[in-house]
């Protein structure tokens, strides 16, 4: 059962408690491993672009955590954070997401990274949440939207990185 779809980006609903994104970028597996996992390369694509974001905590590492802070331009901030439970670096990234003003709403993210042909990469990340009815606000919180600018951001980055 698809929500939606476009030529990047895939957005569907497995089940009553997942929600699985897909999107092809034109970069290695590595490099697109690297840039979701490097602290200094997260402000310039995590989030809208109208947000500045802030990594205030950042251990990538199974039982370490992370946050980051989205501020908008009035200065309204909103935070974001989670623990990391998997790495396996270049291949799987499984964490916690949780929104800190909706607290105790907590997804589980997998993030898995395939090779393709062209040097391109498939990742593809599964969330799962406890409730259909967390599922089903994530999906009407507008987060396709963001989600969407979120990796064109991402694209752009990627294409700095590997020229």
């Amino acid at each position: 059962m698809a929500t939606t779809a476009s030529s990047t980006t895939k957005v569907t609903l497995p089940s009553d408690l997942e929600i699985q994104v897909t999107r092809e970028f034109d970069a290695p597996r590595d490099v697109v491993y690297k840039a979701m996992t490097d602290r200094n390369l997260i402000p310039r694509w995590w989030g809208p672009r109208r947000m500045t974001t802030i990594v205030d905590k950042m251990d990538v590492r199974p039982g370490g955590s992370w946050r980051f802070i989205a501020r908008e331009a009035d200065g309204k901030e909103s935070g974001f954070r989670g623990q990391y439970r998997e790495i396996v670096p270049g291949e799987k990234i499984v964490q916690t997401f949780e929104w800190e003003p909706m607290a105790g709403h907590i997804s589980t993210e997998t993030a898995t990274f395939t090779d393709l042909p062209d040097g391109r990469t498939l990742l593809t990340t599964r969330s799962v949440f406890s409730s259909k009815e967390d599922r089903d606000g994530m999906v009407q919180s507008g987060m396709e939207t963001g989600l969407r600018e979120t990796y064109d951001r991402f694209d752009e980055l990627l294409a700095s990185l590997n020229r």
